[in-house]
């Protein structure tokens, strides 16, 4: 485990710490003609052959051979609506090599086809999963009868920003039920009633009130039953 977490840090360092927001700017105008680019593979070269020595440098290549490519295609296809879709891409496909090369390092295939096996992973990922699109569609299904009611005023909310606070929630509800801290679920509750009061205060309606009330026990109720079955199972 040690190399793993030697080429995780040396990719979190070269990606996050040693490239100045100026180098990305840079990158993102000039693409693959940018300096800043190879400056920023050679960085990365060189973090991954502290992590793993020059006995190793096979994959020190394979890392920074594919950190490029990945890199290039991002530059090369990310759009300003889609920006964050290729931030996550990239960092999950980075991740994806440093896990191969250990793998191949390490020769360690058998505990990952054992992890990969494993029933509990594919429980908890269905789990969290489902407390994330799937469950906000559901929502969405289930108000659709009140949302017409209530005026929609975008002017003064961010888009999508409900969609993805209830994600959210769900998640740390269900993050709270797996791990035993009931106490914590009541603390968030309390918490969105507090930032939610002062809306509903000036408000002043009554549909308002009752939507919101509906929204977040159902989508506390959600996350929850979620918590429960995988707990049970």
């Amino acid at each position: 485990m040690i190399i793993l977490a030697k080429l995780l840090l040396a990719h979190l360092v070269g990606d996050f710490l040693l490239q100045p927001k100026s180098w990305v700017e840079e990158k993102e105008k000039k693409k693959s003609g940018s300096g800043k680019l190879y400056l920023h593979l050679l960085i990365h070269a060189a973090l991954t052959l502290l992590a793993l020595g020059f006995a190793q440098w096979p994959m020190v290549l394979a890392v920074v051979v594919s950190h490029g490519l990945i890199d290039a295609a991002k530059l090369h296809f990310q759009k300003q609506h889609n920006r964050t879709a290729w931030f996550f891409l990239d960092q999950f496909l980075h991740l994806m090599v440093i896990l191969l090369v250990w793998l191949n390092i390490t020769a360690n295939f058998a505990a990952a086809a054992e992890l990969l096996e494993n029933a509990d992973l594919f429980i908890y990922a269905a789990a969290i999963f489902f407390l994330t699109r799937p469950s906000a569609i559901i929502m969405a299904v289930v108000m659709k009868p009140w949302s017409s009611a209530i005026a929609n005023d975008d002017k003064n909310s961010l888009s999508n920003a409900g969609k993805y606070i209830g994600m959210l929630e769900r998640l740390f509800v269900f993050c709270f039920i797996v791990t035993h801290h009931w106490e914590a679920v009541g603390f968030l509750l309390t918490a969105k009633s507090v930032f939610r009061f002062g809306d509903l205060k000036k408000s002043k309606e009554r549909k308002l009130t009752e939507y919101v009330l509906i929204g977040t026990m159902l989508s506390f109720g959600l996350a929850i039953v979620a918590g429960l079955l995988v707990v049970k199972v």
